[in-house]
Parts: C-alpha cells; structure tokens; sequence
C-alpha cells in the first residue's frame, strides 16, 4: 500500500495517541496514556492500533503501530509503525524528530527527519522510485509543518480550561517525509463517549477536511478521502495535561463509514519512570 494511505489512515486517523518512553531521565510524566483502537468499515473489523506512552513536563515521545486490510485492501493494507519525539512549549508540542516505516505487500519504506522549529533539517528516506504522475515536493513544502503523530496532539492552551470549540480552530500542516498536506479542523459539536476501558466523559467533535499539496499521486484513498466526504475527529482530554488526542475518527460514505475508534483510553496522571514504558510491540 502507499506511504499517504497509511499514515492517513493509521497515523492521522488513531497512531495519534501511541506512546513509548523515549523522554529523557530527568523528565517526570504529566499523562500515561494506554490505548488501542479498532479500524472497522461498513461496520466489518478491519485493522487495529496499540497504544502506550507517557507525556513529560517539557518533553514528548510518540510512536505508533497498526495494521489494517481485508474488505478495505483496496483502500488500505499493510502494517505501520511510526514515532516523534520532541518538546513542549507554552503547552504546545514541538517536534524535534519523527522516524517512520511502512510494510505491504506492495512495497517497503521508511523516513527518518530531524526538525528544527517547524522545519525539516535532515531527511533520510527509503522509499520506492518516483513516479511521473507524483506531485513534486519543494523545499518550501518542507517548512512550517508538523509530523503526522505531533499533528494529532491538540494543545487547549489557548482554548481556556476544558473542552472548548476553539481546540478545533486549526489548519495542520502534516508532512511525512513524503507527503505534504492539510488537514482543515472547524468545530461541529460536543459530545460523549466511552470507551470499553479506561475514559468516559465528554469530547469536542471538529469536522476535517484533507488537502493533498505535495507528494502525492492518484492512489484510491486519496481520491476516497479528498472527494468532499464528511470527515470527524472527537478529541478527549489527556488527563494531567493540557493536550488532547483523538477518540474517534469517521469518515462517512454513502456505501460504508470508515471508523477508527479507540476501546481503551486509558489515563494516568501521575509521575512516572520514563525507563519503564513498555514498547506497544511487546504488549
């Protein structure tokens, strides 16, 4: 499958929250977050992401892994692993690097960047060779811009205290490595949720739109996803912070929704030894 299917279905959509303990030892945990998704379509289970990691009180790690397949094989197959590390400023998190590797049938790749204030200063990429119908990537494409798990991080800084509708008045600005493009946040809705372990209680609901720019080629789910289609994001409060990720994410079809959902969301809001976070892929 291709680099923009996965990281759009398995990073922007639910990786968001995945968590391993690369902070540095002086670093005391603000959130632990535990989590785990399901990807269904047409209400068929078709993939899943573990979750697992801590928040620091300066610092962030992040990684992610998933699968996904069966009826959406057209749309989506192959495993995905992702992880960022990086700072948190005046309540917002900042990337420092990102590292990424795609696994299918199809093909095999990997990213590693290195960031520096919202731009990309190294860039080692593994991918397949180019092709003609590729939109190219600039070096402007490069700067003032996120990774895909940072992105799915939403400060309430600026919101006030709580849930608030200003969390979803936002324009990310995602690269990978590979892939330019925006994911346009407004607000649509509170709402409530509950998972089958761990949160319960209310979320702010932002419609998305998704914005190719660079990077990209006519594959199936970029057509799938940047037809109009009526995408949502609920985003729950991580305990202990001022950051919020995403619970839930659909993308409706006339045919059959896309959802991604998380059945644990667990949260602990306490210190921890950042030594001891488990890799979600030993879990």
């Amino acid at each position: 499958m291709t680099r923009v299917a996965q990281t759009t279905i398995l990073a922007t959509g639910s990786a968001l929250a995945l968590m391993t303990g690369a902070l540095g030892d002086h670093a005391h945990a603000e959130g632990k977050l535990d989590a785990s998704y399901t990807i269904s379509f047409a209400r068929i289970r078709v993939g899943d992401i573990s979750a697992s990691g801590v928040f620091g009180e300066s610092e962030y790690a992040i990684s992610a892994r998933g699968r996904a397949g069966g009826i959406m094989k057209v749309l989506v197959d192959g495993e995905a692993s992702f992880a960022t590390h990086g700072t948190i400023k005046d309540g917002y998190p900042v990337p420092t690097t990102f590292t990424s590797k795609i696994v299918s049938d199809a093909e095999t790749s990997g990213v590693t960047m290195v960031l520096d204030e919202g731009s990309v200063k190294e860039l080692a990429a593994t991918v397949p060779p180019p092709k003609s119908d590729r939109v190219p990537v600039t070096q402007t494409n490069r700067q003032g811009i996120v990774d895909p798990l940072t992105a799915m991080l939403f400060s309430a800084t600026a919101a006030g205290e709580g849930l608030h509708r200003d969390v979803c008045r936002h324009t990310l600005p995602i690269f990978d490595g590979q892939q330019r493009y925006d994911l346009k946040l407004a607000f649509k809705r509170m709402d409530k949720v509950t998972a089958e372990k761990g949160y319960a209680g209310p979320v702010v609901v932002c419609s998305v739109s998704y914005e190719p720019i660079a990077g990209h080629r006519p594959y199936p789910l970029i057509k799938y996803l940047s037809e109009g289609r009526e995408i949502e994001m609920a985003l729950a409060p991580v305990a202990g912070t001022r950051l919020l990720a995403p619970f839930r994410m659909l993308v409706e079809s006339a045919l059959a929704n896309l959802v991604i959902e998380a059945n644990q969301f667990e949260v602990t809001a306490q210190p921890q030894d950042t030594s001891t976070v488990a890799d979600p892929k030993a879990q």
